[in-house]
C-alpha cells in the first residue's frame, strides 16, 4: 500500500498520535470554559466528564445494532427512555426511541407521521410537512429524503412564532404532519403547542414538538413552578415530541431521544426486512451498527445527576441567561428578538425610521470574537432580521458577567467604526442571480475567484468566516445561499492525497 497524507507507511507511537491529535485542534474554537455560546453544551463538571469518557470507552465495542446479542443496549435504553417519558408527561401506552441526534430524531418522526397516515386520508403521489420558518432544517431535510413537500408557515412580526390560525391555513387533505417548536432553535421562542394541536386536531393533523434544544429547559422551569404553557406529549394531538439529551441533558455527543404517544407510532418509524438470506433485520434508528458507547455515556449521566443534579444545572444556565438578557436590553443599539423561553436567545440591531439596520450587527461577533467569545451570526429571513445567536449553558454562570460587560462595549464600538462593506461590483454580480443561474455560474474555480476577490479567502485558500462573509449571504437569494454553502463545504473537505507517480512507476501494492 502506497503512502499517504492520511496513511503513512511506517506507523506512529500511541504518544506522538496523541500529539499530533492535540496539535490539529490548535486552530479550533475552545469547547471549554463558558466562551463558546454555540455547538457545545458544557457543564463544567469535570468529575462528570470524566465518569462520561469512562462509559464511553467501556461501551464504545459494544455494537447496538442487536439488543438481544447485548441486552445491556436494550436496558440502557429503556432506563433513558422511561425517565423521559416521565419527564414530558407521556400516556401509559407510550415508547421511544435513543437516536444519534436532533436531525435523526426529526427524520424519524417525518417517516413515522407519513407512514402511519392512512390510506384514504388522500390519494396524492407526495404528502405535506407543515413547517413554520423557524422550523429546524432537518425537518426539510427529512421531507427531501422521504418524497415530502414542505409548506412554510410565516412568523408573527412581534413573537417571531407561527399562530395556531397561519398553521391551519396551511393544511389540506395531503398533510402528513404539523412541526412545531419548543422552543425554537433561532430566536428561543416557544411555540403556541397547545392551541396548534387543537387547530390541527380538526382536520385530523398528528403534531410533533421538536423539543431538541428547549424541553429539558422548559421542563426544568416548569419543575421550579413558572408558569409554562402546555408544549409537550400531555397535549391532546401530539403524537411525538423530540429532545437532544447531548444539549441541555448534558451528555456527551450523539445522543437524542424521539418519543411517541403510542407504540404503534413508534414501530412506523422502524425499518424490518425478512427478503434476504442474512439475518433478520430490525433498525430502531436510520443506522445499523452503531456504538453503544453514546447511550452508555447518556446512561451513566442520568445515573450521577438524578434530578437534583438536574436542577442544580439548570438553574445555573437559566441565571446565566437572565444575565445575557439583562446585559442585552440594557445595551444601546440592540434588542432581544420575541420572547425567550429557555437558555437561548438571540439580538439583533435596532432600526431606523425606514425599517433599516442601524449598524450590520454581526460585526459585534467580530469585535467579541477578537476578544476571545464565540457567538453565533444567523441571517434574515421572512420576518426574522439578521442576528447574533447566544446558547447559554451551566458553564457560563462563571462568565456571563464578563459577556455582558464586553457585550456593551463592542455594541458602542462597531456603532462609532466605519462600515467595512463589500467591493460593489462583486455585490452587483451575486445580488443579481438565481437559483437557475447559480449552479452553472458559480462552478468551484469561479467561486473561488470571487471568495479572492472579496477578501474572504487568505493566501492559502481558506475561507474567512466573518460579519463580511455573512453579509454577503444575505444579499442572495435564498437558494443561491444552498448552491453557495454547498461550494464552501466542497471547499473544505478537499480531500489530502499522495502525489501521482510517474508513467511507468509501477503499480502500487495493495
Amino acid at each position: 500500500m502506497t503512502d499517504s497524507p492520511g496513511l503513512p507507511g511506517r506507523g506512529s507511537p500511541p504518544a506522538e498520535v496523541l500529539d499530533a491529535l492535540e496539535a490539529l485542534r490548535g486552530d479550533d474554537l475552545p469547547h471549554e470554559g463558558g466562551r463558546l455560546f454555540a455547538y457545545v453544551f458544557e457543564h463544567g463538571d469535570a468529575e462528570l466528564s470524566r465518569l462520561q469518557h469512562a462509559a464511553f470507552a467501556a461501551f464504545s465495542a459494544v455494537n447496538a445494532l442487536d439488543p438481544t446479542a447485548f441486552p445491556s443496549v436494550a436496558a440502557m435504553e429503556n432506563d433513558i427512555v422511561g425517565a423521559l417519558l416521565d419527564v414530558f408527561a407521556a400516556p401509559p401506552d407510550a415508547a421511544g426511541t435513543f437516536t444519534s441526534g436532533g436531525t435523526e430524531t426529526c427524520l424519524l418522526a417525518v417517516k413515522s407521521a407519513r407512514d402511519s397516515r392512512p390510506p384514504e386520508s388522500g390519494g396524492a403521489p407526495r404528502g405535506e410537512l407543515v413547517l413554520p420558518e423557524s422550523g429546524h432544517p432537518a425537518f426539510v431535510k427529512a421531507a427531501e429524503w422521504l418524497g415530502l413537500d414542505v409548506v412554510p408557515v410565516p412568523l408573527d412580526p412581534v413573537t417571531l412564532a407561527p399562530t395556531a390560525d397561519g398553521v391551519a391555513a396551511a393544511l389540506s387533505d395531503r398533510t402528513v404532519l404539523a412541526v412545531a417548536s419548543a422552543v425554537s432553535y433561532p430566536h428561543g421562542v416557544l411555540d403556541p403547542v397547545a392551541e396548534i394541536a387543537a387547530a390541527c386536531r380538526e382536520r385530523g393533523v398528528p403534531v410533533h414538538v421538536d423539543a431538541c434544544i428547549g424541553g429539558l429547559v422548559l421542563a426544568a422551569r416548569r419543575d421550579r413552578g413558572d408558569d409554562v404553557p402546555p408544549f409537550d406529549l400531555s397535549v391532546p394531538g401530539v403524537v411525538s415530541l423530540g429532545v437532544d439529551l447531548h444539549k441541555y441533558g448534558y451528555t456527551p455527543k450523539p445522543a437524542s431521544a424521539l418519543l411517541f404517544a403510542d407504540r404503534d407510532r413508534r414501530r412506523a418509524s422502524w425499518f424490518g426486512y425478512g427478503r434476504w438470506a442474512g439475518y433478520p433485520i430490525v433498525n430502531t434508528t436510520v443506522q445499523s451498527t452503531k456504538s453503544a458507547g453514546p447511550l452508555a455515556a447518556a446512561w451513566a449521566t442520568f445515573r450521577h445527576l438524578g434530578r437534583d443534579g438536574y436542577r442544580e444545572l439548570h438553574g445555573r444556565q437559566l441565571a446565566a441567561t437572565d444575565v445575557l438578557r439583562r446585559a442585552v436590553d440594557a445595551a444601546d443599539g440592540i434588542h432581544v428578538l420575541g420572547e425567550p423561553a429557555a437558555s437561548l436567545l438571540a439580538f439583533a440591531a435596532d432600526t431606523d425610521a425606514a425599517g433599516q439596520p442601524l449598524f450590520d450587527v454581526g460585526a459585534v461577533g467580530d469585535v467579541l470574537r477578537a476578544k476571545g467569545w464565540h457567538l453565533q451570526a444567523q441571517l434574515g429571513y421572512g420576518l426574522a432580521p439578521p442576528s447574533l445567536h447566544l446558547t447559554g449553558d451551566a458553564a457560563a454562570a462563571g462568565t456571563a458577567a464578563a459577556l455582558a460587560a464586553d457585550l456593551g462595549a463592542a455594541v458602542a464600538e462597531v456603532r462609532a467604526a466605519e462600515p467595512d462593506g463589500l467591493p460593489a461590483d462583486l455585490v452587483t454580480v451575486l445580488g443579481g442571480l438565481s437559483d437557475g443561474e447559480a449552479p452553472a455560474q458559480l462552478t468551484p474555480e469561479t467561486f473561488g475567484v470571487l471568495l479572492t476577490a472579496a477578501g474572504l479567502a487568505d493566501p492559502d485558500g481558506r475561507i474567512v468566516v466573518d460579519a463580511r462573509a455573512n453579509a454577503l449571504l444575505q444579499l442572495l437569494d435564498a437558494d443561491v445561499r444552498r448552491v453557495v454553502v454547498t461550494l464552501v463545504a466542497d471547499r473544505l473537505f478537499t480531500p489530502a492525497r499522495a502525489a501521482p507517480r510517474s508513467a511507468g512507476g509501477g503499480g502500487s501494492e495493495a
